[in-house]
């Protein structure tokens, strides 16, 4: 399941995941990553994972097409909000491959730091 929320930063794109993510949930967040892109230029993202059991193909295919189509350039910084060590890892590594997106991991509970990091 996924949830949007607002975090008071015009140009975020802000949500909650647990559980599966399903076509349905990428849709939603790529649809209000666009639309943010459109009227901002740049974009700002808040991830907050309770808890992750994977994603559908048809979610990795949706999030290609908006890869293909929107490109990442317009991603200035990710904020991922864990409690999952194994989750940490994997964004050490994007943070490194994606060189062009300052990417950061904060604890479930500190969403003041995390929305300090992506305002800055």
């Amino acid at each position: 399941m996924l949830e949007m929320i607002d975090i008071g930063i015009d140009n975020a794109v802000a949500f909650r995941i647990s559980g599966k993510i399903t076509e349905q949930d990428m849709t939603r967040v790529l649809d209000a990553s666009k639309e943010k892109v459109e009227h901002y230029g740049s974009i700002v993202i808040l991830e907050k994972i309770e808890s992750f059991h994977g994603v559908e193909l048809a979610a990795l295919l949706e999030e290609f097409r908006y890869l293909r189509e929107v490109g990442m350039s317009n991603m200035r910084k990710v904020a991922i909000q864990t409690d999952k060590t194994w989750i940490e890892h994997i964004v050490r590594i994007e943070d490194k491959l994606f060189s062009g997106i300052d990417m950061q991991c904060f604890a479930m509970d500190d969403d003041t730091a995390a929305i300090e990091f992506l305002k800055a």
